[in-house]
């Protein structure tokens, strides 16, 4: 379309002809869809659910509510949409509600047409100002997203309250030829929901009793938590009735999903290019999400936002430059005792239920990091849980007792959070058959890698209950089990004896 047109009579020769917004989506949609184009760029793990649901009622020209629990790129889908929207549109100049030049719908553009006809001053309109959104709050009242009477206006144009030209236009009416989204639409007041009835079937505003016929232009997006339905509010039926599509948003269902979106939407300073993260750290990580989403302590209905991991994907990272800049080291890799780094993005990010609160959101968080770590660790090395004593057709040698016996003599590892690279090494390498145990599994792995497997090792055999793992702040201390119980039933005896 030529921007360079300005006014009514140009734009009338140029051939323009208008199309309501469902339209314009509708026909831009299409021609993406068949120029195999992706129609929602940067959004994983619904290219077979929520996007081609989302294409179809596009393609209806419906009204939409995505209905999902919080971290499922609800909002992000709405906005993207605007990328389906033409790059400019003409709007009469000094518009408060983009009046299309040949269907005006203001008194302020009807006037300045019949007063200027051809010559009325036309403007363009990119698509990016072409949305509007407002978060749904119990303050929220009919003069935001409608409008009311402007007092104020009304004085300085000596006009009567019962002129038109005093209403001052809300959200709603000012995203007119345009998309407009309302945000957690439970949490608005039921009264509120109910002004948006015939806005919703008939395109009418209501402002103060006048007879104010607009037939807004406008798709409507509405985005809800369905935790909202029970605990804050709830949408009521009439309106949930004139929202034609509702489509069902869910969280990543494979970690591979899981991963992408993480590596996408973190945040990593250029600095910390230094230091790298082994794949099967990144999975420990997105496995908290899954086990928090399964998990007996964590308010299922309440959800496992997406941010945690990529919150806990920054800590983790932040956690090896951190020690890079104490050792002076110029590079490193995210160790398994730095995921102690994540807690932090773990514990703000989960809703507990009862037992949870019993538990505290410190000790869960511990919880579903050991859960992650054990789950992984059956992925990556033999089932501890195979070898335990059982009737088997043949003896198998266990893999893990030769370091298991090495602790059992009461030895010791002692990682300190901050010590070096040299050190680590040095430190792994005291245990007794860890080595060649991660070189007959993994006899590729270079050796940064099987440390961090070395390391993986003892983290999994103490999930699985063989060796005793105790953190205490910035320590991490492994050492046989037996020893670790009888030293604190001693403890015990002794205080009891105090």
């Amino acid at each position: 379309m030529n921007t360079s047109i300005k006014t009514l009579g140009e734009l009338r020769k140029s051939g323009y002809k208008p199309v309501s917004v469902k339209e314009e989506i509708r026909r831009n949609l299409i021609k993406k869809l068949k120029d195999k184009e992706s129609t929602f760029p940067g959004i994983i793990g619904y290219e077979d659910t929520v996007i081609p649901d989302t294409e179809r009622a596009l393609l209806s020209r419906h009204n939409i509510l995505f209905l999902g629990l919080r971290g499922q790129a609800k909002t992000r889908m709405a906005r993207q949409m605007t990328d389906l929207l033409d790059e400019y549109i003409p709007v009469v100049e000094g518009s408060e509600v983009n009046d299309d030049p040949f269907n005006p719908l203001s008194r302020y553009a009807r006037d300045l047409i019949a007063e200027k006809g051809d010559d009325t001053p036309i403007t363009w309109l990119h698509s990016s100002a072409r949305y509007g959104e407002k978060l749904a709050t119990p303050d929220v009242s009919v003069a935001d997203l409608v409008g009311d009477i402007d007092p104020i206006k009304a004085a300085n144009l000596k006009l009567s309250y019962a002129d038109e030209r005093v209403i001052h236009f809300g959200i709603i009416p000012r995203s007119n030829r345009g998309i407009f989204v309302i945000n957690e639409l439970p949490d608005l007041q039921a009264r509120i929901q109910v002004s948006l009835f015939n806005i919703l079937q008939e395109g009418d505003i209501q402002i103060r009793g006048f007879k104010v016929r607009m037939p807004l232009d406008i798709l409507f997006v509405f985005t809800a938590n369905p935790e909202d339905y029970t605990n804050r509010g709830s949408i009521v039926t009439p309106l949930k009735d004139r929202i034609e599509s509702q489509i069902i948003t869910h969280y990543p269902k494979t970690i591979e999903n899981a991963l992408l979106i993480t590596e996408q939407e973190a945040n990593i300073h250029e600095e910390q290019a230094k230091v790298q993260i082994a794949d099967m750290v990144k999975r420990l990580i997105e496995q908290v999400s899954f086990e928090a989403r399964s998990s007996e302590y964590v308010d299922k209905k309440s959800g496992v936002s997406a941010r945690l991991t990529i919150a806990a994907y920054e800590n983790a990272v932040s956690a090896g430059e951190r020690r890079a800049i104490i050792n002076k080291e110029k590079e490193t890799q995210v160790r398994i005792a730095d995921l102690q780094a994540i807690i932090p993005a773990i514990t703000g990010k989960i809703e507990l239920v009862y037992e949870g609160e019993q538990e505290g959101p410190l000790q869960v968080a511990h919880n579903l990091l050991d859960k992650a770590i054990r789950t992984l660790f059956a992925i990556y090395f033999p089932n501890p849980d195979s070898f335990k004593k059982k009737k088997q057709s043949a003896p198998v040698e266990n893999p893990y007792r030769s370091v298991i016996q090495w602790f059992d003599k009461g030895n010791a590892v002692q990682l300190l959070q901050d010590i070096s690279d040299k050190q680590y090494e040095t430190t792994l390498a005291k245990v007794e058959g860890l080595k060649e145990l991660v070189k007959a599994r993994f006899p590729k792995a270079n050796n940064k890698e099987s440390l961090l497997l070395m390391e993986f090792v003892l983290h999994g055999l103490s999930s699985y209950s063989l060796i005793s793992k105790k953190v205490v702040e910035n320590e991490t201390r492994f050492s046989d089990l037996l020893g670790t119980m009888m030293n604190f039933s001693l403890s015990n005896e002794e205080s009891e004896e105090e």
